[in-house]
């Protein structure tokens, strides 16, 4: 049997990166996907196509998970369109970087309600059939950053300490009823986003990191699905570093 045979999964922001490698992942351990995206377009289609084949369900939404209204009526048509909803992956995230000195007032708000807002939305949506289900698993990415910090990236920062603080929050609120909250936070992984960045660059800080590398989607992928998992049952209100020893 999968991991996830016959699980219904909610992906926020899996069209690309590390969203779209966790809807893989969790695709071919049996997940029925839900995925969103600001805008379904080609790309969407295509990835659709390529989760179905796995034999699950999968549907795209175009939904923003940092309006509040939005989240809800996200929830609710999944419900209608899968029956219930068994883990959500909270992962839609934006940078906007700048020294403190220079970052406006809207570059802070507008990284803050992407990152932050987005977490509570759609959890506080799933609380009540997972409440009624009395079980389910909510993952939050947040970010190496968001546990040491970052020179240029207050607001990037800000908002992943504080997914930090709100899962463990919602891990002792919702314990009692059988429903988990963990956190990952990624080191430096290889998306589209750092391919675009100075290779020179990348090599002098991957010889900062123990393991002597960047790490990958599939990474995160993997330990996205140890905590979707009933192999973590026992785990809630954690924090995982996925950084190859970074914060050793």
């Amino acid at each position: 049997m999968k991991l996830l045979d016959g699980k219904n999964v909610i992906i926020t922001g899996a069209s690309r990166g590390i969203g779209k490698g966790i809807a893989e992942k969790f695709a071919q351990q049996g997940a029925n996907i839900a995925f969103t995206c600001r805008k379904t377009n080609t790309d969407t289609s295509k990835l659709t196509k390529s989760l179905s084949s796995y034999g699950v369900k999968v549907v795209a939404y175009s939904s923003d998970a940092s309006d509040f209204d939005s989240s809800n009526e996200l929830v609710e048509q999944v419900i209608k369109d899968f029956g219930s909803i068994d883990i959500l992956v909270n992962n839609a995230g934006v940078t906007k970087d700048s020294l403190l000195m220079r970052m406006s007032e809207d570059d802070f708000n507008y990284v803050m309600k992407i990152n932050m807002n987005s977490v509570f939305n759609l959890t506080k949506a799933v609380l009540r059939p997972m409440l009624k289900q009395r079980s389910g698993s909510i993952i939050n990415m947040s970010s190496i950053v968001g546990v040491k910090g970052n020179a240029g990236q207050t607001n990037y920062s800000a908002s992943k300490s504080a997914i930090i603080g709100f899962t463990k929050s919602t891990a002792l609120e919702l314990g009692s009823r059988n429903i988990r909250c963990n956190a990952i936070a990624p080191g430096f992984i290889e998306t589209e986003m750092t391919q675009a960045l100075n290779q020179d660059q990348v090599a002098e800080w991957s010889e900062s990191i123990p393991l002597k590398r960047t790490g990958s989607v599939e990474d995160i992928a993997n330990t996205t699905l140890f905590l979707a998992s009933d192999m973590s049952s026992y785990i809630t209100g954690q924090v995982i570093n996925v950084c190859g020893g970074m914060l050793t």
